[in-house]
């Protein structure tokens, strides 16, 4: 048999083509031969219908013309037809008997397989239907009873699919088709037929048109559990050969097609075959959840759309990130849509509903304004934004550092290295600009043992961000397991994270056990972690007598872990290591990086706030060089500044005078300092605050932000000493000297204030929040309270501007959230926030 199916295999290949050709004047096909010749001529395994008639038989003439119609139908399947002339003396079996000839008869070889009454093969297409039925009695399961089909259903589960046709009747055009399509596909799936009306009147599927024949796709190969139904997918199509075959090669394609080219290029069985191809819009954090999401869309869109995952990882799109879904019509010429979409549904209702399309094209001019204007708008209000849509089609060598997800990330705090994670919001620029600097901490910690760098995008598992309380973008935190997190506060550059990370590792306060480790840690012989490590060193000592004090410096190292390194020793011997340097218990030893000295200072105050507060004031350069990395903390004192600015470094004379004059006043007075335009160009933009045409440099500047905003210059031509700028600070004291300029009173304000992302998220979820859409049968997920049922309209993007986003409370696989940004929506613009 199987080797005759390759033969009915590829002669049904044929019957397509040979629709095309033009009708030719064809002599019959239909064989004549007598009783003895023809079944000599029968060879085994080859199947042939025969009908034995008389020359002078009543009434063979109407049915000798449809069965002459369908021999090359038939033949077409390899079963040849064949006229038996019976002469009036035959008495054989097929000839001697009057109702014999009013029979047609089918055989396999010499076998005869069945007869049919003459009245059942009234035309081609019940001719051919009976014949293919027959010879197929042992493949296409005829049931009548519910029972009979859900046996063969289970029986198919975790093996094969189903084919289940209802036909009114046998020996139909529709019976036909269903007969040719299993001749087939019949070895890839198990065809079930019937032509009981009730077997229809399935629960899941209401009010079945039981006068027309229908198809069902069941999907038992990948069900695993004999309770658990097959999914059937109806074919919607009149039940037609061409029809069937059309449906049996989609539900034999790919459910999900994984692409990582350029879209235009793409060509799948859907669109082949006419029908419209869904690009899930996806990325490498985001991809199990997006896996999910085109898996859902895809069964409820079976044989009416393809749908694939475009990776953007692999291809440059010229388009918004904050576009989720990607619609590739079949007809030639016609670009590819990308799309915001809010959930499942709507990506549904777009291939079901052809109006919705037409609203697309009819909004894009309207929307490629709206979002230039807007866009335009957003970068002209944060400089964060304007740099990081300069570069935003920047790849970002992400490999290094490990994506979390909701499902991942409990099992990454087991894990025993430090976990370094970073909570971000992909849409939001300050977490973009934040992120590049992330990468560049990989290079930094590059032989770093013990230390996993990860990140967690908020917009796609908010659940994760809000156990954390974590309200604001972007937030580092640091996890040990078993101990507590430790947020940075710190400089966003890669720098200062990467020394708080290095730092990190290393207890705060180290306890040392000998005076020989004491001495040593104030030489700079830190841990191995420490090694590359250069900074200043702070010592408490302690007696027994001082527990209070030693419990407030504990809890202050606590504090400042990640910022600076600790030690503290408070053993007996701690009054003769104190007093080695002048002080007595309670009290701080430092000894600054380079410096080789070591400073003694008494803790007056024993609080650990008050600790905490003189460390960072200690630690402090005496004769700083001013950076944007550093400002803050010097801004944080509340003094006055007298700053050097040189386009360059400051000369040696001036350099040591400044720094006798930072020694010499009490340091509480006035921060003494300087900036280096070539290293930190803003100081240009603060020169010209301060003057109204740029001075000669270097210049000497006195100027209090804190109080009055007066701003005083050195007079040039003076050399730059202690003495001379002595003299010069009495006179502004005295009131003797005009200020060069004076500042504005204005608060000095990020250009955005900060806001709780994740409640706006939760505010954004009746009108905004992805939401799942369930295909008949499934469990409905309640409502949350006020939600609203209304859809946004579906809108095209334009290439321009990255984004994400995700659900808070979605299931997961029901949704858009991989790639789908939204931002609140444009009702909340960022230049509005």
């Amino acid at each position: 048999m199987s080797t005759q199916r390759d033969g009915w295999i590829c002669s049904f290949a044929l019957l397509f083509c040979a629709a095309s050709l033009p009708m030719l004047a064809k002599a019959s096909l239909l064989q004549e031969l007598g009783p003895q010749e023809y079944f000599s001529s029968l060879q085994a395994g080859r199947a042939s219908l025969a009908f034995f008639s008389r020359s002078a038989s009543p009434g063979a003439q109407p049915f000798l013309e449809q069965i002459e119609n369908s021999v090359e139908a038939l033949q077409d399947y390899g079963i040849s037809v064949v006229k038996v002339n019976c002469p009036k003396e035959d008495t054989s079996r097929y000839c001697g008997k009057e109702n014999a000839l009013r029979k047609a008869y089918l055989f396999r070889g010499n076998m005869l397989l069945r007869e049919f009454p003459t009245d059942a093969l009234f035309d081609v297409n019940s001719i051919v239907a009976n014949v293919l039925f027959a010879l197929l009695f042992n493949e296409v399961k005829y049931v009548e009873t519910m029972a009979d089909l859900q046996n063969i259903e289970n029986s198919l589960k975790g093996k094969s699919n189903m084919v289940f046709a209802y036909v009114p009747a046998t020996g139909t055009a529709e019976h036909r088709a269903v007969m040719e399509a299993a001749f087939v596909y019949g070895t890839a799936h198990q065809f079930v037929l019937t032509t009981e009306a009730t077997l229809m009147k399935d629960p899941g599927y209401d009010d079945p048109d039981v006068s027309s024949a229908r198809l069902l796709f069941c999907h038992c190969q990948q069900v695993p559990e004999l309770a658990q139904p097959c999914r059937r997918t109806p074919m919607e199509q009149p039940v037609t050969l061409l029809n069937v075959h059309r449906h049996l090669k989609l539900m034999g394609a790919p459910l999900v097609t994984e692409v990582a080219e350029d879209p235009e290029k793409v060509s799948t069985v859907h669109l082949q075959l006419g029908l419209p191809l869904v690009f899930i819009l996806s990325q490498k954090e985001t991809y199990e959840a997006d896996r999910r999401t085109a898996e859902f869309v895809a069964w409820q869109l079976l044989g009416k759309a393809g749908v694939a995952i475009l990776h953007r990882d692999a291809v440059d799109l010229n388009v918004l990130l904050r576009s989720n879904v990607a619609l590739k019509m079949p007809h030639e010429g016609v670009p590819i849509k990308y799309l915001v979409l809010e959930d499942t549904d709507e990506v549904i209702s777009l291939v079901e509903d052809k109006s919705k399309l037409e609203q697309i094209q009819e909004d894009k001019d309207e929307e490629e304004e709206d979002e230039k204007e807007n866009d335009n708008q957003d970068i002209q209000d944060d400089q964060v934004v304007e740099a990081v849509s300069r570069d935003r089609k920047r790849e970002l060598p992400l490999e290094q550092i490990l994506t979390l997800t909701e499902e991942t990330f409990p099992s990454a705090m087991l894990d025993p290295a430090r976990l370094v994670v970073l909570f971000y919001a992909s849409w939001e620029a300050v977490s973009l600009a934040v992120l590049r600097s992330y990468v560049e901490v990989t290079d930094h910690l590059q032989g770093t043992e013990g230390v996993l760098l990860s990140k967690v995008n908020c917009w796609d598992w908010p659940g994760v961000c809000t156990k954390e309380n974590v309200t604001q973008f972007p937030t580092i935190r640091i996890y040990q397991k078993g101990g507590r997190a430790l947020t940075y506060d710190g400089m966003l550059g890669s720098e200062e994270l990467a020394s708080f990370i290095v730092l990190s590792q290393v207890s705060c306060p180290l306890k040392l056990a000998t005076v020989e480790e004491a001495e040593g840690y104030l030489r700079g012989e830190l841990p191995p972690e420490l090694s590359s490590y250069r900074h200043a060193s702070v010592l408490g000592v302690f007696s027994k007598a001082t527990s209070a004090a030693r419990e407030a410096f504990l809890e202050a190292g606590s504090s400042l872990s990640g910022h600076v390194t600790l030690g503290m020793y408070f053993e007996d011997d701690a009054l003769a290591l104190s007093r080695k340097y002048a002080v007595s218990p309670p009290a701080l030893l430092l000894a600054r990086s380079g410096d080789g000295s070591v400073e003694g200072i008494a803790l007056s105050k024993q609080s650990a706030q008050d600790i905490v507060h003189m460390i960072r004031h200690e630690l402090l350069d005496t004769f700083p060089e001013i950076t944007v990395q550093n400002l803050p903390r010097y801004l944080q004192l509340g003094r006055p500044f007298l700053i050097m600015f040189s386009n360059g470094d400051i000369g040696q004379m001036e350099s040591e005078e400044l720094l006798k004059l930072a020694k010499r006043r009490p340091r509480r007075a006035f921060v003494t300092c300087w900036l280096n335009l070539k290293n930190t160009p803003v100081g240009h933009g603060i020169l010209k605050t301060y003057f109204t045409t740029l001075p000669s440099l270097p210049v000497l500047v006195w100027v209090n932000l804190h109080a009055g905003g007066q701003v005083f210059a050195f007079p040039p031509g003076r050399s730059v000493t202690e003495t001379n700028v002595l003299s010069w600070l009495e006179k502004l004291k005295a009131g003797s000297e005009i200020p060069s300029s004076t500042l504005s009173e204005e608060d000095w304000k990020p250009p955005l204030p900060a806001y709780n992302f994740l409640q706006m998220m939760e505010t954004a979820v009746p009108e905004f929040t992805l939401r799942a859409s369930y295909g008949r049968g499934d469990p409905q997920e309640p409502q949350p309270p006020g939600s609203s049922e209304e859809k946004a309209p579906i809108r095209e993007e334009q290439p321009e501007e990255p984004g994400v986003a995700a659900e808070k409370g979605q299931s997961p696989g029901r949704d858009l959230r991989g790639t789908a940004p939204r931002l609140a929506g444009r009702e909340k613009r960022h230049s509005e926030l």
